[in-house]
């Protein structure tokens, strides 16, 4: 039921409270309940003020000492006080923007003496100041501070960047402050937030170029080997064949032998899955060119060999 009244009467609920006047002056305050008023006397109700806890919300930006901007969300729960309930009536005319006001000065005026970490730390400091002048102040106009909240502490979007990227690159960062190093500025805590994205490339690159250097290694250690056993295979064959079919010689041998590998290389190019257009010599001449160039890089080879022993 909410508060009804006429002329002669009014009904006051139980939380609210009642300003009486006679003649445009204050005579008295109305409990909750049924009153009666003699207008011939010139009393009526002049108003009705809730005694319910109501909130408020204020967005203050500031700046702390590190020259960070950040945006804080303060809640504050207030009430009209019963007794003085007249004071609340005539002194203020809008009590939200008053207690809106008191808060921007309190904090304005203590959140530039600490930095941005301190503020996190000591935010129940901040909303402790606010709560003891809003009540020595709001007091005096009938109004009673209950609670006050820091809701919310938001700072720069480029300083939230650059907090981000030094967490995700080192979590350690919090050690500083067990080490009193205090906050960094905005352009330090970017600045060390690329040092450590350029150490995490330089070891990429230092890795990548590790295992470049070992790929190339093993893959000539690979040809290498390839090759002594190409050889070996071939000098094999030579002394297997010579020795069980008399009468031939070296040269008729790898001749032989350079024919089958060329003509097993035409047949891998044939059957690869890959096939593309080669053109190659082909015909007797041309091979016997091939067996020719082979057998006179194992003969330089070979003398080669000889002058390095001599």
């Amino acid at each position: 039921m909410g508060n009804t009244f006429c002329g002669v009467c009014a009904c006051i609920d139980q939380a609210s409270i009642g300003v009486i006047e006679r003649w445009g002056r204050f005579e008295r305050l109305a409990e909750p309940g049924l009153h009666f008023f003699n207008p011939f006397l010139g009393q009526w109700l002049a108003g009705v003020l809730s005694t319910r806890i109501a909130s408020l919300d204020v967005r203050i930006e500031t700046k702390t000492k590190d020259n960070v901007f950040v945006q804080m969300l303060c809640s504050i729960q207030y009430r009209v006080v019963r007794a003085h309930a007249d004071d609340a009536f005539y002194e203020l005319q809008n009590p939200r923007e008053q207690i809106q006001a008191y808060v921007f000065d309190v904090v304005r005026a203590l959140v530039p003496r600490m930095s941005l970490d301190e503020l996190f730390e000591q935010k129940g400091e901040v909303a402790k100041s606010v709560l003891e002048e809003l009540e020595k102040v709001m007091g005096e106009y009938g109004y009673s501070i209950e609670h006050i909240l820091m809701v919310d502490i938001i700072p720069d979007t480029a300083v939230r960047k650059a907090m981000n990227e030094i967490n995700a690159d080192r979590n350690s960062i919090h050690t500083d402050w067990m080490y009193g190093n205090g906050v960094r500025l905005t352009a330090q805590r970017l600045q060390l937030a690329s040092v450590y994205k350029g150490e995490a490339e330089k070891v990429l690159q230092v890795k990548k170029a590790e295992a470049e250097a070992e790929a190339k290694y093993l893959g000539g250690v690979g040809v290498a080997r390839q090759r002594q056993a190409i050889t070996d295979g071939l000098r094999e064959n030579i002394l297997n064949f010579s020795t069980k079919v008399e009468g031939t010689s070296a040269k008729e041998v790898m001749d032989l032998i350079m024919v089958t590998q060329y003509f097993d290389t035409i047949r891998d190019l044939g059957n690869s899955s890959n096939n593309t257009t080669v053109f190659i010599p082909h015909g007797p001449g041309h091979i016997r060119d091939i067996s020719d160039q082979i057998r006179n890089g194992l003969m330089e080879a070979s003398s080669a060999n000889l002058v390095n022993v001599d």
